[in-house]
């Protein structure tokens, strides 16, 4: 097994990330290699990350999947684990990690793992957002990011299996962030429905966003959630019909 085999790097892409960068840096200061590509952050989001890492690479905004492209190509060890700014490693999944990448002839290309979301401070069990598994670990010559404008997704060569501990994910601390994000993402997603070629439809904004109240709220028992399973039903909700008001917008 070569030096590098047992290594790990890991990408983050940043855009004004201050509140959230030192403390996911933090969570994996075990880590051998750490590459941030950042979007041109006009706060204190790199002065921070510099404190952590040398691999810094500041770059007009290239889009989620190609600036994700890029931090792999920059990563030199054979293992990858991909993390969002807002998310950390706890000192259990840390300690699983460092076991699978020193494992001999290991046959898996990636590892999901579950992740445990904090809406508006609170950990969100139901609605469908928990275990909500994602694949953050895997073999850099195995893998690539597809090129959707948003919600970007890996592509894996190879066989995928399961880590035991949860990932932390502090998404939307406050509406003003959630909202503020809700915009851009919704008309990302609109790149993505006219790239392939989507006819918008009045179902699209009268079913699809009652059905996802419905499913997420009831079927998934966002109930559960009280107050805030409620509220990111509604919003979830809102989400689909925006993004089909848009599509609906740019067909005009």
């Amino acid at each position: 097994m070569s030096n590098l085999s047992s290594k790990i790097s890991v990408i983050i892409i940043t855009h004004n990330e201050e509140s959230n960068i030192e403390e996911c840096l933090k969570s994996i200061n075990w880590i051998d290699e750490i590459i941030i590509v950042d979007s041109q952050s006009t706060d204190k989001t790199v002065s921070l990350a510099q404190n952590y890492t040398k691999n810094i690479f500041i770059k007009e905004w290239l889009g989620y999947s190609a600036a994700k492209n890029f931090a792999l190509q920059q990563c030199k060890y054979d293992w990858v684990l991909w993390l969002d700014a807002d998310e950390r490693i706890t000192p259990e999944l840390a300690e699983e990690i460092k076991e699978i990448i020193n494992i001999q002839n290991n046959n898996y290309s990636g590892y999901e793992v579950a992740r445990r979301a904090y809406f508006l401070g609170k950990w969100i069990k139901h609605c469908g957002w928990y275990p909500g598994y994602v694949t953050r670990l895997f073999k850099k010559e195995n893998v690539k990011f597809d090129d959707s404008a948003v919600h970007e997704k890996i592509i894996i060569n190879g066989e995928i299996s399961r880590l035991k501990n949860d990932l932390l994910h502090f998404t939307d601390d406050n509406l003003y962030h959630y909202l503020h994000k809700f915009n851009r993402y919704t008309s990302l997603a609109v790149e993505d429905l006219t790239r392939s070629r989507k006819i918008f439809s009045i179902y699209d904004i009268i079913v699809r966003p009652t059905f996802l109240f419905f499913k997420m709220y009831f079927i998934r028992k966002g109930f559960l959630d009280g107050m805030h399973g409620f509220i990111l039903s509604l919003l979830s909700a809102s989400y689909v019909f925006v993004k089909y008001a848009k599509l609906a917008e740019r067909k005009k």
